[in-house]
């Protein structure tokens, strides 16, 4: 399987380093550390008292986030992996704590509507940011950021981790994402680009156990044929496209240029077929 992926020549995807983020957490073991590393005065913590509440992406234009998990159902935690700095965090954030409280008013069969007052979890959001930023406050405010100047009724506080403590599971994984991008400059997107992290990081034991136990998982999910992001490209492109060759069309048909003079810029210009050429000058020209 691997070495088909090779001939392909997939390309990773530009969201590689999340998903590893959200593999790792997905297990037991490695969220245990990633609690003890937020709240290293617990040490008694068990894997048992956590409980993933990932937004998964089920439905297209669903709300998904990378981790949120439970411990005990007295703390809820929110934790998002960033490369690109953009306090729109902050909204979604808002956006995936009010879902995942709907989840678990559900799971626990409480009633919003009743006059006994429901219970829930205290919050703690997290973002993971991996990218370059000379400024680097500890935390980030809806309030702030987006109502600045006076009061406001709604208000969220993100926390945010730049580098985690030396050999923690945070600081393994920021050290995971800078040996990626060292490496996608050395070979670019490309597979060699994620085999070559994985070496390196075993070698330096970063996130070594995981990488030792998963490396054609890891593989497999950091690879993929296109993007989410390049699908978007890719039909935003291809939406210009069409609008610039309804343009051509229309111009010709108003200024009196022969059909075959715009055919012959549309298979020019536009790299059509004669046929698809043909049959957008049925389509635009009236």
């Amino acid at each position: 399987m691997e070495k088909g992926l090779e001939g392909q020549h997939k390309p990773p995807k530009r969201t590689a380093k999340d998903t590893v983020f959200t593999s790792l957490f997905r297990d037991k073991g490695y969220l245990l550390q990633l609690y003890q590393a937020l709240h290293p005065e617990d040490a008694s913590a068990k894997e048992e008292d956590l409980k993933i509440i990932t937004l998964e992406n089920i439905m297209a234009g669903g709300i998904f986030n990378d981790l949120g998990f439970l411990f005990k159902e007295k703390l809820i935690f929110l934790i998002e992996a960033q490369s690109t700095w953009t306090v729109n965090i902050l909204v979604r954030v808002v956006l995936y704590l009010a879902k995942s409280y709907q989840d678990y008013i559900i799971w626990t069969g409480q009633d919003i509507y009743g006059s006994k007052k429901v219970e829930l979890p205290k919050p703690e959001i997290y973002v993971i940011y991996t990218g370059r930023r000379k400024a680097r406050p500890e935390t980030i405010s809806l309030a702030e950021e987006f109502f600045p100047g006076g009061e406001c009724c709604l208000n969220v506080t993100v926390h945010m981790i730049y580098d985690g403590k030396k050999g923690d599971i945070i600081s393994q994984y920021v050290s995971f994402t800078k040996v990626f991008d060292e490496q996608v400059k050395k070979y670019g997107l490309t597979v060699q680009a994620v085999r070559e992290t994985i070496s390196i990081c075993k070698d330096r034991d970063v996130l070594k156990e995981y990488l030792s136990n998963r490396e054609s998982e890891v593989v497999d999910i950091m690879i993929t044929l296109f993007s989410q992001e390049e699908v978007w490209d890719m039909r935003e492109r291809s939406v210009k496209k069409e609008a610039a060759v309804r343009a051509t069309i229309e111009d010709g048909q108003d200024y009196g240029i022969p059909k075959e003079d715009v055919l012959a810029k549309l298979r020019c210009k536009y790299g059509l077929s004669e046929m698809d050429a043909l049959e957008k000058i049925e389509l635009y020209w009236q």
